[in-house]
């Protein structure tokens, strides 16, 4: 009973779901769906997940959508995945959750909100918007303060003061990731007053490559293809 993963490596949550994949050793099948053609708008599509957007999953007569529940079931259904990606502990497991869930009412507004209004605009046939980029941009700087002055720990890697990644760790900086696209000088402009984040970046990318450089190529090539 092979898993089946709905992606397209162009977002941020489905890079997340298949490094995990990649790095606990899970056995699946990715299915491409074209978010710039707009399949996930398809009928075929929105038999797998009626509010058809990326990531969605198929294992077996089971299908699930939204890239954290689906995180927390491969944590918690296949054999060897390591603990410290979603921990039995209940308390740390509840701290997980609370990055979880601030994550997509607070940081998951920044990136996607600035690469949609500029550089992937004209890929999903939308106006350039500056003024929705600067509304993105502050977003994405209070969502990192807040990671650097309350979610890390100065003595410790990860999140939560926790010395080996988690599912937090790998959704929220494959969120921040996507910022690569808009280019170097503006990646290093919105994120080079925070150096905690910074480091924990690197950390999160060091704890899960070669997975983690693999599937983040996608945006390197299309930042490429756009300016080309």
């Amino acid at each position: 009973m092979k898993l089946k993963v709905y992606a397209d490596r162009l977002s941020q949550p489905v890079r997340a779901v298949i490094i995990f994949c990649e790095v606990n050793g899970i056995e699946y099948e990715e299915i491409k769906v074209d978010l710039a053609n707009r399949e996930h708008l398809t009928p075929e599509f929105s038999e797998i997940n009626p509010m058809q957007q990326l990531p969605a999953i198929v294992h077996g007569t089971f299908k699930l959508f939204e890239s954290h529940a689906i995180l927390i079931y491969l944590a918690s259904s296949f054999p060897g995945v390591a603990d410290h990606w979603y921990p039995d502990d209940v308390y740390k497991r509840s701290k997980i959750h609370s990055v979880l869930d601030w994550h997509h009412s607070n940081l998951r507004r920044g990136p996607i909100t600035i690469v949609q209004n500029s550089i992937l605009a004209p890929v999903f046939r939308r106006p350039l918007n500056p003024e929705a980029v600067a509304e993105g941009e502050k977003i994405l700087s209070a969502a990192l303060s807040k990671i650097d002055s309350f979610w890390l720990d100065d003595n410790r890697p990860f999140l939560l003061g926790e010395n080996q990644p988690s599912i937090a760790d790998l959704s929220l900086v494959c969120d921040i990731m996507q910022v690569k696209l808009v280019g170097e000088t503006d990646w290093n402009r919105l994120l080079g007053p925070y150096k905690k984040v910074q480091q924990w970046i690197e950390n999160t990318r060091n704890a899960t490559n070669p997975h983690f450089d693999e599937l983040h190529k996608v945006l390197k090539e299309l930042k490429e293809k756009l300016q080309n």
